[in-house]
């Protein structure tokens, strides 16, 4: 595919990898507004977190992912190469040139998006979608550690090489925290049905940490603060989409394979103000 030039909405909270350490998942569209996924990247042997932004084009060199049967999934050609950003798109009048990407191609119902992604026709794996009704933002108590297979293998990883590699790779990496709670959206569509899907972003395991470490390691507020932005804030204030992804493993097996996996949330537009223009 060459050099591909592609607008970065969203990226993923970490996991482990026994190959790659920590890998995300990004993805973002490109210049005609179709969705591309880009796994694996490996997570701060790249800078991840202040390399590329959210909202930022960048330029990469990327190749179909052979071992992803979805459509949309890549790789880049060379996984240690940094990207190159070139341009960003502000939230000027309103995200006018966000949502004329963004907003391309937006799903009411998730009981056709889930038959699109299980026609092998089409199969839709990255996808926009505007809930009729949020009912709720919750969490639930779930693995505090990561799994200790992939932590010995991480480790095994940073023990290879010489003396001054190990010490090298020390500085360079340390294993994200692993978020104690999984967050979840309860949402309806104009199929009517209520549904529950976890929210894997990077901007709500980073509210986390930081909502926890103010609230001096309270989790339960800590939690509520992150349901604020979340729930009050994106959903009661703003103008609430999910971008919703399938996980590779039960996109074609599990009742619905997508999770969501970041949140669009510009400011709701005064219709009463557009009616006089």
């Amino acid at each position: 595919m060459a050099i591909t030039k592609i607008l970065i909405t969203v990226k993923t909270y970490p996991t482990l990898s026994e190959k790659y350490d920590e890998l995300v998942c990004t993805a973002g569209f490109k210049e005609d507004g179709t969705w591309i996924r880009i796994y694996p990247i490996p997570f701060r042997k790249l800078d991840y977190k202040n390399q590329y932004k959210k909202y930022q084009w960048i330029e990469v060199d990327v190749e179909k992912n052979n071992r992803d049967f979805r459509l949309e999934s890549y790789r880049p050609c060379n996984i240690e190469k940094d990207f190159t950003v070139c341009g960003e798109i502000d939230t000027r009048h309103n995200w006018a040139a966000r949502k004329s990407i963004v907003l391309q191609h937006v799903h009411t119902n998730m009981s056709d998006l889930i038959a699109e992604a299980k026609d092998q026709s089409i199969g839709t794996s990255l996808a926009v979608l505007k809930p009729a009704q949020v009912n709720d933002f919750v969490w639930e108590a779930c693995d505090r550690e990561w799994d200790k297979r992939k932590l010995d293998a991480i480790s095994g990883n940073q023990a290879q090489g010489n003396l001054f590699e190990q010490e090298s790779r020390r500085k360079l990496f340390q294993v994200v925290k692993k978020l104690p709670y999984e967050f979840s959206y309860l949402f309806t569509t104009n199929d009517g049905k209520v549904r529950k899907l976890m929210l894997e972003d990077w901007e709500l395991g980073m509210l986390y940490w930081n909502c926890l470490r103010d609230a001096h390691g309270d989790e339960a507020t800590a939690c509520r603060k992150v349901r604020e932005k979340y729930y009050d804030y994106m959903y009661k204030e703003r103008d609430l989409y999910f971008f919703l992804g399938t996980t590779q493993k039960f996109h074609n097996v599990g009742p619905n394979p997508f999770i969501i996996i970041g949140t669009f949330y510009p400011p709701k537009e005064d219709k009463s103000q557009q009616l006089l223009f």
